[in-house]
């Protein structure tokens, strides 16, 4: 397992995972673990659920949001199709601490992708993280789990008792880093964070 890994969520067969798979297919939101705090998330074709994410955050509305998965298949469906030197760019950083911009596809609601053409997608390096997404078999919209402008929270604990019962909040490990991942646009290169 690369650095940030963690044991595994305890979710396959569990009430725990019924509990996040009704949460999600409900248009809910959910905390879990990441590389470097906790995240928000939800389903991201659930232009519903985004939107409480965005207002649980206080987050405008034309930033757009970052979505993780366990591997490319699971956002395949979010970007326009890659010309083989893209995948094989993609492939160098992936899975990693990395999140490119991609040019979306028609079926990405613009509450995801905010005023932008593009979508932030990451393949997770993140041994819980991808677990999750992988046990769920779907990729996850990922944003710092806090209100906008401030702290990023690093754990189950703070997450409830910032969000309540607005949030379904995992148990879990953060990783060891300590900046939030890398934004790269994939056309220009660019690196935007």
């Amino acid at each position: 397992m690369k650095s940030g890994s963690g044991p595994l969520p305890r979710l396959p067969g569990s009430r725990l995972q019924q509990r996040t798979r009704k949460q999600l297919r409900d248009g809910g939101v959910i905390a879990y673990s990441t590389e470097s705090c906790y995240g928000l998330g939800c389903r991201p074709l659930d232009t519903r659920a985004i939107r409480r994410v965005l207002a649980i955050k206080a987050r405008p509305n034309h930033k757009g949001l970052i979505v993780i998965a366990a591997d490319f298949e699971q956002i395949r469906h979010l970007v326009k199709p890659l010309s083989a030197a893209q995948r094989a760019e993609l492939a160098r950083y992936w899975p990693g601490p990395y999140t490119f911009l991609l040019p979306a596809s028609r079926r990405v609601p613009p509450a995801l992708r905010g005023r932008h053409h593009k979508i932030a997608v990451r393949v997770t390096a993140h041994g819980e993280a991808a677990a999750l997404c992988r046990r769920l078999g779907t990729a996850l919209v990922s944003t710092s789990a806090n209100r906008a402008g401030q702290k990023s929270l690093k754990t189950a604990r703070a997450c409830r008792m910032a969000f309540k019962d607005k949030v379904l909040t995992l148990p879990g490990r953060i990783g060891k880093r300590r900046k939030p991942s890398t934004i790269i646009d994939l056309e220009s290169g660019r690196v935007l964070r």
